[in-house]
């Protein structure tokens, strides 16, 4: 490993991990000051029962001001804005957020408005605008796969302009991540595996990015072994509490990894699909991941090559020549998502043109791909990839993931 001659690594989160970790929420939010929190989540994740279990093992020391249940699918800056109001409104001095990447980061979002009392998040995009401690926030993961319960990264939508917005500071982070497979144990299989492919794009990326270091690629290594040993058992067995504890644990390790290396082109298309499309995020990321590990080979064959250890475990590693093994992890990573296809049933796309819409509609179609990557270009995360991205090169890409066809190495530039 070459270390480099200055890196910096971060992570203040205080985690608790365990079978029975929301118990310890009433003395944390005390402890911070925190007694009157809002509670900051999704319909889905109401109706599933898990806000009730949340509340159940709050004591007589905190009292919820208000439940907010209406955060969609992509966070976005109304909604951001509109919950900042309800905070003020009800007098809360804390959040809790309950659900997803789209809570985490709308959460984010809400904290820096009535931290800053500011009416205006856009003051905020980009990286290290903020100058203060925000308010208590706890995250309570819901999905084994943003990582945002740990990272210093907010993206939230404009839909507008048809962009992402990137919020980056160490002050974004929350005060605590409380992972518990009881939030997980309800997750549908396809979802399951798409959050999942999400961390572990997060990972890889981690180990490949200009921003990398031995810190977060360490992380980001057992992140990859927990979820290649987990993902597909949990899918076949949902109510095996180890494994949904260590897909956590995975995603939450990925997420402390790329919250300080950055990720890269796959996060670059897979943010632009989800903006111009409305394509989940996590199904983005488990369809380009193998594309942008192959159009980067030339770049990171060495780096790609360690990956193989803790994605396929030291057999398949030992018997594979050296000069194979980056070409066999992008591999299996391909026969993961071919595996999860099978395992849920068809619904784990594999291809951009089976992301597919609750009603069967086709989410991405071949005539936006031009669009899609246009938008990429203005994406905060292209500068952290390790070759060069144009527009040709992202449509080039893109047409390959559409089809599922291999990606024509000889037309990758070698720069």
């Amino acid at each position: 490993m070459v270390i480099p001659d200055y890196y910096e690594f971060g992570s203040r989160a205080h985690i608790m991990a365990g079978h029975d970790a929301l118990e310890q929420i009433p003395g944390l939010l005390t402890s911070m000051g925190g007694q009157h929190p809002m509670v900051i989540t999704d319909q889905g994740v109401a109706r599933a029962g898990l806000v009730d279990i949340l509340l159940q093992v709050l004591d007589s020391r905190i009292t919820v001001k208000t439940i907010q249940d209406d955060v969609p699918a992509d966070s976005d800056l109304k909604t951001v804005h509109t919950l900042a109001g309800q905070y003020k409104k009800y007098g809360c001095n804390a959040i809790i957020a309950l659900g997803g990447g789209s809570v985490m980061d709308t959460a984010k979002g809400v904290n820096i408005l009535v931290s800053t009392s500011s009416d205006n998040l856009l003051a905020f995009s980009g990286a290290n605008a903020l100058t203060h401690r925000l308010n208590p926030l706890v995250a309570v993961p819901t999905t084994a796969g943003t990582g945002s319960e740990v990272t210093r990264v907010a993206v939230i939508s404009d839909p507008e302009n048809l962009r992402k917005l990137l919020f980056t500071s160490g002050f974004l982070m929350p005060d605590a991540a409380v992972l518990d497979p009881r939030m997980t144990l309800s997750l549908p299989a396809p979802v399951t595996a798409a959050t999942a492919m999400d961390a572990l794009s997060h990972a890889v990326e981690a180990c490949l990015c200009l921003g990398r270091n031995p810190l977060s690629t360490a992380h980001a290594h057992e992140a990859i072994a927990l979820i290649s040993h987990h993902l597909v058992p949990v899918i076949r067995q949902p109510d095996h509490k180890p494994g949904r504890l260590a897909l956590a644990t995975g995603a939450a390790l990925a997420g402390m990894a790329f919250s300080n290396s950055m990720v890269g082109m796959v996060h670059t298309l897979g943010h632009a699909v989800g903006s111009v499309c409305h394509a989940a995020h996590g199904t983005c990321m488990a369809v380009l991941l193998p594309y942008g590990m192959a159009y980067n080979l030339h770049k990171t064959q060495p780096l790609l090559a360690d990956l193989l250890l803790p994605m396929a475990g030291a057999d398949v590693y030992a018997r594979t020549r050296p000069a194979d093994r980056a070409q066999k992890a992008i591999d299996w990573v391909g026969r993961m998502n071919q595996r999860l296809h099978r395992a849920t049933g068809g619904f784990h796309a594999v291809r951009l043109q089976d992301i597919k819409a609750p009603d069967g509609r086709a989410l991405v179609p071949r005539q936006l791909l031009p669009k899609i990557a246009h938008t990429a270009l203005g994406d905060g995360s292209i500068f952290y990839n390790p070759e060069d991205l144009d527009y040709d090169d992202c449509l080039m890409v893109l047409e390959a993931a559409f089809d599922g066809a291999p990606l024509d190495l000889s037309r990758v530039k070698k720069g």
